[in-house]
């Protein structure tokens, strides 16, 4: 099978679906070698020193500025493509080839403050899956799968829940005894993460304990900006390789999140040994399993005495540790690889 992977969300350094389009074809390749998987945009992609030489995005040629109207079809076409992934809301216009769509999660819909860059996607994508230009539609829950379905009329049985994992590189390892503990978010800074109510209840509970609060992550151009704040402290983008540690190191890993497609960062928090402590969001709760504290996202009080509760209680904290290794070990991007491959096949057949 020759199968082409939109590479626009490689365009920027770090975020979920980047994440999740490098994994991805890392994982595919390794079950399915016999395959060939291509990357494709019209935008620059920026080559990074720890993929494959193979790795490479061909130019998008003479018509780059119609690139999902013309430009992209006739590369498929080219390129005799069997299936084409659109790992970022979309699909080509035309039908070259079959497609299946990622739709990671409904926050474009669901608020317009959480992305005011996305008038496209928000009017391009359901204008898409009415005419049908994807043969099949992936999420990464089953929250988001009953909510697409709900919300755009979607056949059951064309869109499929494949679950994400934790890169193996996140694997637990012993505090390290030099480090002094601190609270740690890692994310993108970008509205729908609640990271302004994270600090406001984070600053009672440094009051208390003199825990520090660290936050790593890109932040988006209308992400929340911080003043400087004793014990606040923000990395900014931070290298992949560092992220292990980081995790390893920390308290406890705090995640608030107003809403999520999946959440990645509490899977890799729990494969490396971090407590989690996260929101009630239907999909993060479904990923958790009963592994993670939880509070309401707006609920002051309860994230006080959560991140409080890691300071003064020790046994909890390991009991979080536990659950949370045994609830990461149920993932494996192995699965969803294997599973994403299924829904190729899939469409395919139907195509």
């Amino acid at each position: 099978m020759q199968v082409a992977l939109d590479a626009t969300p490689l365009t920027v350094p770090t975020g979920g679906v980047t994440r999740y389009l490098v994994e991805l074809r890392r994982a595919l390749e390794a079950e399915f070698p016999d395959d060939r998987y291509q990357f494709l945009s019209d935008q620059p992609v920026p080559r990074r020193p720890e993929w494959p030489p193979h790795w490479t995005t061909p130019a998008p040629g003479s018509f780059s500025s119609k690139w999902w109207l013309l430009g992209l079809p006739r590369t498929l076409r080219q390129l005799r493509m069997d299936v084409f992934h659109g790992t970022d809301f979309s699909v080509p216009y035309l039908r070259a080839c079959p497609s299946v769509l990622s739709l990671h999660d409904l926050s474009p819909w669901r608020d317009a403050g959480w992305h005011v860059g996305a008038d496209r996607v928000r009017q391009r994508t359901p204008w898409l899956l009415r005419l049908g230009r994807a043969s099949m539609v992936l999420t990464l829950s089953e929250a988001i799968r009953r909510e697409a379905i709900d919300r755009f009329s979607l056949c059951p049985d064309r869109v499929v829940a494949v679950p994400l994992a934790a890169d193996a590189r996140f694997a637990s390892r012993p505090r390290d005894p030099a480090v002094e503990p601190y609270f740690l978010y890692v994310g993108t800074l970008e509205p729908r993460k609640n990271l302004p109510f994270l600090v406001e209840a984070w600053r009672e509970v440094w009051r208390r304990h003199r825990i520090p609060l660290v936050l790593a992550g890109r932040r988006r151009e209308d992400g929340p900006v911080f003043a400087e704040v004793e014990g606040l402290r923000l990395l900014g983008p931070v290298a992949e390789a560092e992220l292990p540690s980081l995790y390893a190191n920390a308290l406890a890993v705090v995640y608030p999140t107003l809403y999520e497609g999946f959440g990645l960062p509490i899977l890799e928090a729990m494969q490396s040994g971090a407590a989690v402590l996260t929101s009630r969001d239907p999909a993060v709760t479904e990923v958790a399993g009963g592994a993670a504290w939880q509070g309401e996202a707006t609920d002051v009080r309860a994230w006080v005495d959560g991140m409080s509760a890691c300071v003064t209680d020790p046994e909890q904290v390991a009991a979080w540790r536990e659950a949370g290794l045994r609830r990461a070990a149920a993932f494996s991007w192995k699965r969803t690889a294997r599973e994403t491959h299924a829904v190729y096949e899939e469409a395919a057949r139907r195509g």
